[in-house]
């Protein structure tokens, strides 16, 4: 990534809420932060405006962008959001003399690199982190994942589309409960069940299946129930864990993730106890022949309150310690 000049406007753009803070210099921590609702702008300009004249530490002379989004050859646009990012013209808008765009994985995976024992849960009786490869995955209004691999000096950040891979049913009670299940747009992704919208749609397949009439909006309405101790609620939710499990042990698998699986995101913190006691840590380590193997990685929760931004934070600040793909203009 190329060098950008400070003061550096961080920003971690999702489906739902975009979040952004001004680095006066390097090494600064992150402290006020600009949080607006997604679709109450028409635009990365607008909202970027917006948070320049809200924020402290500026005037801004370049920015660090991670989105809810693909980030390749074409054009920049979330994945659950209807905002185009071109980041010429996000810089000529805001007179930024630089702007960078990464998938907005990347810098939860850099976050890894400075993540302390405070900013992390343990659940299941795992091994404690290493400097191996590690995975940073979690739902929230998508399903996004990126890899952190240390090479030398130097951590390389892999963005994945895992949330899009097909996914289906494994357990007995799984099959009955498949065919009931919202499809998005056409497919059962791994995102469209194990994001906030998708433990509604268990939550709404359960409750078909049961003929029971219950009924839920949102994500959080499902949490709420549960803790409330509606069955269904509490079913969906154990049923969405070990689905969680399964999924984030298949991709351990897949990438070697030997330094362990980190889940970030909206959900996943608010369900720790969940995490703990449902069939979680069992779906994850039950992938024979490799159930030893499995039980070696240890898995986490992400407690640290934005670990976008303090990823973005680190990489703006020690751009040599980060390697990755993204789309860059300079002035």
């Amino acid at each position: 990534m190329p060098d950008l000049a400070f003061p550096v406007l961080i920003g971690d753009i999702g489906g739902t809420y975009s979040r952004f803070s001004i680095l006066s210099h390097p090494d600064a921590r992150v402290q006020a932060i600009c949080r607006v609702e997604t679709c109450a702008f028409p635009g990365p300009e607008s909202a970027i405006a917006h948070a320049l004249r809200s924020l402290t530490g500026g005037p801004a002379r370049s920015a660090l962008l991670g989105i809810a989004g693909r980030v390749g050859s074409g054009s920049l646009r979330l994945t659950n959001a209807s905002w185009l990012l071109d980041p010429e013209a996000i810089g000529r808008s805001a007179g930024f003399r630089g702007v960078s765009i990464l998938n907005d994985y990347l810098p939860v995976a850099a976050a890894l690199d400075g993540l302390g024992a405070g900013g992390r849960v343990q659940i299941g009786k795992g091994p404690a982190a290493n400097d191996g490869l590690a995975l940073a995955c979690g739902p929230g209004t998508g399903f996004g994942a990126a890899v952190a691999r240390p090479v030398g000096d130097v951590v390389v950040l892999e963005p994945t589309e895992a949330g899009h891979i097909e996914f289906g049913p494994c357990e007995f009670d799984e099959f009955a409960l498949w065919p009931r299940l919202e499809r998005a747009m056409g497919r059962i992704t791994a995102e469209s069940v194990l994001s906030g919208p998708g433990l509604v749609r268990l939550y709404d397949a359960i409750s078909r299946e049961s003929r029971s009439g219950a009924a839920a909006a949102t994500a959080a309405d499902v949490t709420r129930a549960a803790a409330a101790g509606e069955p269904i609620a509490i079913l969906a939710v154990d049923r969405w864990a070990r689905l969680l499990g399964r999924f984030v042990g298949d991709l351990a698998l897949l990438f070697g993730a030997t330094g362990g699986v980190f889940l970030s995101g909206g959900i996943a913190p608010r369900l720790i106890d969940v995490l703990e006691r449902a069939g979680f840590r069992d779906a994850f380590e039950r992938k024979a022949p490799f159930g030893d193997l499995m039980a070696s990685i240890p898995t986490f929760v992400i407690v640290e309150p934005e670990p976008a931004l303090l990823g973005l934070g680190l990489m703006a600040s020690s751009p040599q310690r980060f390697a990755f793909d993204g789309r860059h203009w300079r002035m």
